[in-house]
């Protein structure tokens, strides 16, 4: 008979310890950890951040306003305080994690360009110009010297 390999699926799955993003509401943007699942819709999220206007209080959400992260706070257990979800949160160094990662790089630069004024946009745009003419130059060098 054929060897069959089971793997476990590579979706992000709701569990405890589990760090989550929201994209709806006050909290818009911020991290928080999910402590314990109240249902197949709501789970009861912490988010213990240090940094200033980052921290969640402890409360019930819907599914519906997060976005499930890759990062996990290990054996987190169910319905922890917020004292042992703050020691986890930072034993795990979710914020670095996140700060590290591709995802939280793109929301920071979609962030920084979404504030530019004018003048910025401008600059932004002459420098551009600027690396494309280097870039053409070298490839034209490139190219003569291959034809010669």
């Amino acid at each position: 008979m054929a060897e069959i390999e089971i793997k476990a699926s590579q979706w992000r799955q709701v569990e405890v310890g589990r760090v989550v993003l929201f994209t709806h509401g006050q909290y818009i943007g911020r991290l928080a950890a999910i402590v314990e699942i109240i249902d197949h819709k709501r789970v009861l999220i912490d988010g213990p951040s240090k940094k200033e206007n980052a921290a969640v209080p402890r409360q019930s959400i819907s599914l519906n306003n997060l976005i499930i992260t890759p990062i996990v706070i290990p054996k987190l257990p169910r319905a922890a305080g917020r004292g042992a979800v703050a020691r986890a949160w930072e034993k795990a160094e979710v914020e670095k994690k996140w700060d590290e990662s591709a995802w939280a790089k793109r929301r920071e630069q979609r962030e920084k360009r979404r504030n530019l004024s004018d003048f910025d946009r401008f600059k932004v745009l002459r420098l551009k110009k600027q690396a494309r003419f280097e870039v053409r130059k070298a490839h034209a060098k490139v190219r003569a010297s291959a034809k010669a």
